[in-house]
Parts: structure tokens; sequence; C-alpha cells
């Protein structure tokens, strides 16, 4: 009797087994026939791991990579046949300044058409925490971009994003700039041992927020009243959760060496990976020193330290007019250094020190040949839109004054805001720092548009052409990196360092951030004298699954999602 239950038992068990088969089967049949949103046909694939091309198709089925390969067969709601192009992932960049202009324009025309699908942004003053204070003390720029700044915390301003649509996916930092700011405002001090402990529960609260990590900005004001001992306090709250120490470095001229320095003391002692923004070195005195900065950097990695960095690969950078002036005219935040500017004795003080060589504030004025060194990129000043696009020595001669009276004169009626494009890398320096295997790019722009307040200004002409120049100059022409080589800095190397662990390849299960282009038709087209022009060559750009260039044209949609940091929803 028992031994017929027992088979009886068998039977039931293997009747069981082949209907559950049969059910999978099933389901995996009637899932192998939903037609795919999304297939792209003969592909010159290049997934992103610096491997060379292969021939394949993607097949796309709700944002994700669902097959890729010969595919055969297929049922598809919308086909696309790249015959004679790249297909690659979509580039990452790994420092975009998008934060407000994205609230501006949500479709960023400037990042998409380059091929950026994903931006890294909040550098040193990122867009949260905020205060009242802080809000009014910073009312020009929201007037300047007319928006309303209605969030307070990371998770705010990320609900609004998720809210309005956005083009392309983006994530943040938090700024040590900006909870210092929060809790001690502008002042030239040390933070009592409360008000860092302040400080270091901001940065907790943006790590459970989704920031990626903590960052400096060591050359602005009142970034530079931070002393290292704050920083490796931060760093450490941020490595708790899993960040990233990012940094625009302290000296990027003379004293890059002690930055270097700096930066590796807070990466090893807060035990924290570090990304160094925009390598560089600045100023004709130290033009060829960047093999001397590459050598620290290996040299820091041999010894365990996790440090990389990224770059745009222009000679000339950007950033506000003020940095000419040093630190402590910055003290009290800008009502003050507006009133030393005013008052003679302070500002023939800030005159000498600015052509006195330094190591205690990185001098701009010092590390470039003149004023025709320094050109005018934005203003906030309807009345002075007519020097955009003109440098400092063209606007001391209509003035009638001194070049450095002329930035302080600036400097007071655009109550500070000016931006301005710095001539001041030699190119053989950029081109070995873009070779380095650890190196990534960044755009260091925000995103923008040839129309609307945002076509107003005279950027950079890296705010539209960075990928696509080095596509074109360092790729096609000078053959400095193979194209697989700068596909990987453009995707997986990014996407490795943020964590991004289901993008920056194309693999199956992969969120669908995808370009098509011919490599021999992508280029920049801004220039300094005339920036305001779309890069041209990406036929298609997907951005979770979904056209937002579509047969070289921008579509309108937003399918960009937030991204989170790994601290996300921790206690």
């Amino acid at each position: 009797m028992t031994g017929r239950i027992i088979k009886i038992a068998l039977v039931v068990v293997v009747l069981a087994a082949f209907m559950a088969a049969r059910g999978c089967r099933a389901r995996a049949s009637a899932a192998a026939e939903q037609p795919f949103d999304v297939v792209i046909r003969n592909a010159h694939i290049l997934d992103g791991t610096g491997s060379p091309w292969y021939a394949g198709d993607i097949a796309i089925r709700a944002g994700r990579i669902v097959a890729i390969g010969r595919l055969g067969k297929f049922s598809a709601k919308s086909t696309i046949d790249a015959r004679g192009r790249v297909v690659a992932p979509g580039f990452i960049d790994m420092l975009g300044q998008s934060e407000l202009t994205i609230l501006v324009e949500p479709r960023l025309p400037s990042k998409i058409y380059q091929g950026i699908t994903t931006e890294i942004t909040g550098e040193g003053s990122s867009i949260a925490p905020q205060t009242e204070a802080l809000l009014r003390a910073d009312h020009l720029t929201y007037e300047h971009y007319q928006v309303t700044p209605d969030w307070r915390t990371l998770q705010d301003y990320f609900a609004r994003l998720e809210k309005q649509g956005m083009g392309i996916n983006l994530a943040s930092y938090v700024g040590a700039t900006q909870v210092r700011r929060v809790v001690i405002g502008d002042a030239d001090r040390d933070p009592t041992g409360d008000e860092l402990e302040r400080m270091k529960a901001q940065v907790r609260q943006a790590m459970r927020e989704g920031a990626m990590g903590v960052s400096t900005s060591l050359q602005y004001p009142p970034a530079p009243y931070a002393k290292t001992d704050e920083l490796i306090a931060l760093a450490s709250e941020a490595s708790r959760y899993g960040g990233i120490y990012a940094t625009h470095m302290r000296s990027e001229g003379d004293a890059i060496i002690d930055a270097l320095e700096e930066t590796a003391r807070i990466a090893r002692e807060a035990k924290i990976p570090a990304e160094i923004w925009h390598l560089k070195v600045a100023g004709k005195s130290n033009w060829g020193r960047m093999p001397e900065v590459i050598s620290f950097i290996e040299k820091s990695r041999a010894a365990g330290l996790d440090i990389t960095a990224n770059t745009y690969a222009y000679t000339a950078w950007n950033n506000s007019l003020s940095a000419f002036v040093p630190p402590w005219a910055h003290d009290g935040g800008t009502a003050k250094l507006i009133e030393r500017l005013r008052d003679s004795k302070a500002r023939e003080r800030i005159k000498k020190e600015m052509d006195t060589p330094a190591t205690d504030w990185d001098n701009e004025w010092n590390e470039i040949p003149g004023a025709e060194s320094i050109l005018v990129s934005e203003v906030q000043n309807k009345a002075l839109l007519s020097i955009q696009g003109k440098t400092i020595a063209e606007i001391a001669k209509t003035w009638n004054e001194d070049p450095k009276d002329a930035i302080f004169d600036l400097l007071i009626q655009d109550n500070a805001y000016t931006y301005v494009s710095v001539f001041g890398m030699q190119q053989s320096d950029v081109s070995l720092a873009l070779k380095q295997p650890w190196v990534s790019i960044d755009n260091d722009s925000e995103g923008t548009s040839i129309e609307g307040i945002l076509g107003q200004a005279h950027p950079h002409p890296r705010a539209y052409g960075t990928f696509p120049r080095i596509l074109r100059k360092y790729v096609h022409d000078e053959k400095l990196l193979t194209l697989p080589d700068a596909i990987r800095k453009f995707s997986s190397l990014p996407a490795q360092r943020m964590g991004l662990t289901d993008r920056g390849v194309l693999k199956l299960g992969m969120w669908a951030d995808i370009v098509i282009f011919d490599p021999e038709k992508v280029h920049d087209v801004a220039t300094f004298e005339n920036p305001n022009q779309l890069s041209v060559g990406m036929d298609y750009v997907l951005v979770n699954g979904v056209p937002v260039i579509e047969d070289g044209k921008m579509t309108n949609a937003l399918p960009g999602k937030v991204l989170r940091g790994p601290g996300f929803g921790k206690e």
C-alpha cells in the first residue's frame, strides 16, 4: 500500500513539474511574441567597454535592452536602420552644471545634440540644501533664470524634476560649500564644534535623499575658508553611505601639487574615492607640468588611493570673474565684496595681490599672459549685454581704464555675477590628460539652448561641443584616442565611477541610453566667437529607450530620470 502511495505521489510530482514547465514555456513564448518597442538593426555596436565594434541588432522594451545580437525575424513598434553607423551607450557628463537651466529648458538641446544622456552636477555650491537666507542672498541668479526656488532639500528638488520631466538623466552631489553656507553663511572663519556637527548632519540627510557624494569647489569663496580637517569630516559622512568626494581643487596653478596632496589626504583619511574635476595645469608658468600631475595620481593609485579625474579638453576654462579677486575680499558675501571694490584702499590692496605670485590662493591674474586672455561670456545686468564676447582688454580700452580697474568696475556693475572664459592652458598638457585611462569627460557647462533667455548668453563653446569635439579633433583628426577608447571614456568609465551599474554599457538588462552616429560626420560647431551653435551628427539619441533626437531632430520627449546615489533611503 505504501509503495502504491509513493508511485502516485511521484506521478503527481512529475505531472506538476510538466505543467509548470509548460506554463513557463508558454509565458516565455508569449513574452517573446510581444513586439519590441524599438529595434536598432544593422548596427556597428561599440558596447562601451573599449572593445572593437561588432555587427548586431539591439531590441528595447520598457526602456531597457532586452535582446542584443543577430535577432533575425522580430516584431517591433519602431525600427531604426543603423547601417553604416556606430551604436554606442549614451554619453555621461561628469560635471554638467544644469541644475537650474534644466528648469528653464528641460529638453537641454545643447546636451542631447552632443549625445549626452546623463549628467552629474553639484559643484561645491549644490542646488540643495537651501535656507530662506541663502535664497535671498542668491536671488539675482534665480531672477536671471526666471526660476522660483520652491525646494529646500535635495528630495524636494528631485521631486520637482520628476514632476516636470527632463530630456536627460540627472544626478547630483551635495556641496560642502552649500552646507557651510547653510550653517555659518559666507564668513571667513572655522565652524564651531556644534556647527560642524550640523554640517555633517546636512551631508547625511542629502546622502539619504540620493546625493552621489560630497563635493568641493575650493577656488571660489566661501569654499577656500574651509580647512582640510573640515572637508575630511564631511567626506567621512559621505563615505559612510558609499559616496564619492569630487573636487575642483584648491589650486590648478602654482600650488597644484599642494592641492593634489590635500585631495589625497582627504581620500585617505575619509576612506573615500576621489574624483578630480576638469584636470588641468593652469598658467603659463605651469605649462608642461601635466606629467608631474599624472605621476602624482599614478603613485597615489599604486599606493591604494582610488583617485580618478575628468577633462573637457579645451585650452580655456570658464568661471566667475570674481575668482580674480583674492579670497579675503569675499569675506561676508557679495555685498561685502562690492563694498571693498568701491573702497580705494581695498582696491589698491587687491591690485597689489593680483600682481604678486601666490600659493595660498589660485591667482588667475598671474596665470595668464594678460587681459586679452579673459573673454566675457555671461552677464546678469542687461545694460552690459553688449560686452559679452569681448575681452577685458577690449573693455578696458573702451572704458579708458586699467584692465584690473575694468575687472572691478564690471563686477560692481554686474553685482559680481559675471562669467568669463580664460585662456590659460597649453594644448600638450590638455592632450596628455585626455589620454590617461582613468580620465573621463566633463562638459563643465550648464545645459543651454540657442533660443529664449538661455540663448542670450555667450558661453564657453564646450557648452555645445565637448563630446563631438573630442570625436572630431582627438579621435578622427589627431588619432590621439581610438573610437572605442573615446566611447569608453564617455560611457562605461564614468558609469563605473558613479556606481551606475545599469547604464554605460550595451548589454542585456541595461537602461537603453543609446546614441547612433556616423563617426565621419559628427563634429562640434560652437566657437569662442560664436558659441551658440548645436553640434552636428547625432542621428539618434535615446534616453531610457525613448528617442530625444530622431533623424537628427529633437523630438521634445522628456524621458529622463533622477539618478540617486548609494545612500538613498538608508538610515
